[in-house]
């Protein structure tokens, strides 16, 4: 049984009878995680697929994962590092914006290619019943092999520009689960809502572009008066990119800016989340 209302006939002894099969949770719904692990075998085929996809047909592969964040890790350098002369904490530039870069990039993947991920997935939502958040989740895992393969060449900069590793790397892994709460839930509230406006597909890309600038990626958040720092970190990112510049760049952990930003973004996680939960039943009536 599942949640979207279906119409099943079924031929006894040349006689027709009409079972119809409704949803029995109405409203707001909240996660069901047990559902969500006894698919998760179909998360990590879609995830799989998504990988494959990105790359098929690629002259250069995996290694699109290098290119992008390095290439405008040099422009930024350039224009930002050199021209504007942006403050970096005292840090080598290309490796402060790199530092950053790497979250963000993820971050931007993510909620670009979870917001599309249910419409340019119809086929599979109109005919098969299976919890429709495993679609953007699928899109949002897909990106941790970009992320990896992105951590290890900060690594190897860090070293080629003399910056030493330190004990704050191992904060690493919890930033990266704050930043991927961040991406589900933006990214499966974009998808909910990408189903019913399609218009939000030309929306998405300015969002992305504009959410960059209000986030310090090519500027230090010293640089924000220290009288508005709690409003600079209400925007989930913010938090979450300077303390990704601690843990790498071995920096000072700002604990009440990224305890500010974890709790933003645990709010957009489980707000996007539940409005998904909610429309979800509509999914294959209108995709």
């Amino acid at each position: 049984m599942n949640d979207h209302s279906e119409t099943l006939q079924e031929h006894y002894f040349g006689h027709e009878h009409l079972t119809v099969i409704e949803s029995r949770r109405r409203g707001w719904r909240t996660l069901d995680v047990r559902e969500l692990w006894a698919y998760r075998e179909l998360l990590w085929v879609l995830t799989q697929r998504d990988i494959k996809v990105r790359y098929k047909q690629t002259v250069l592969g995996v290694a699109w994962a290098v290119i992008q964040p390095v290439m405008t890790m040099v422009v930024f350098s350039i224009f930002f590092g050199r021209l504007a002369k942006m403050p970096s904490d005292g840090l080598p530039y290309p490796v402060f914006v790199y530092a950053a870069l790497l979250p963000w990039t993820f971050f931007a993947n993510a909620i670009g290619n979870s917001s599309g991920s249910l419409v340019g997935s119809a086929n599979l939502v109109s005919k098969v019943y299976f919890p429709r958040l495993i679609i953007p989740l699928a899109s949002v895992g897909a990106g941790l092999v970009d992320f990896a393969i992105s951590a290890a060449i900060l690594l190897l900069l860090m070293l080629a520009y003399g910056v030493g590793w330190s004990a704050n790397l191992l904060l690493a892994p919890a930033l990266v689960l704050a930043v991927i709460f961040t991406a589900l839930g933006v990214g499966t509230l974009l998808s909910a809502l990408t189903v019913a406006y399609r218009d939000f597909r030309y929306v998405i890309p300015f969002l992305i572009q504009l959410w960059m600038f209000v986030t310090p990626v090519v500027y230090p958040a010293s640089l924000v008066p220290e009288g508005w720092r709690w409003l600079f970190h209400l925007n989930p990112m913010a938090g979450l990119i300077e303390g990704f510049r601690a843990a790498f760049l071995g920096r000072p952990l700002d604990v009440v800016g990224l305890s500010i930003s974890f709790t933003v973004a645990v709010v957009f996680f489980l707000a996007g989340v539940l409005y998904f939960e909610k429309v979800e039943r509509r999914f294959a009536d209108i995709i």
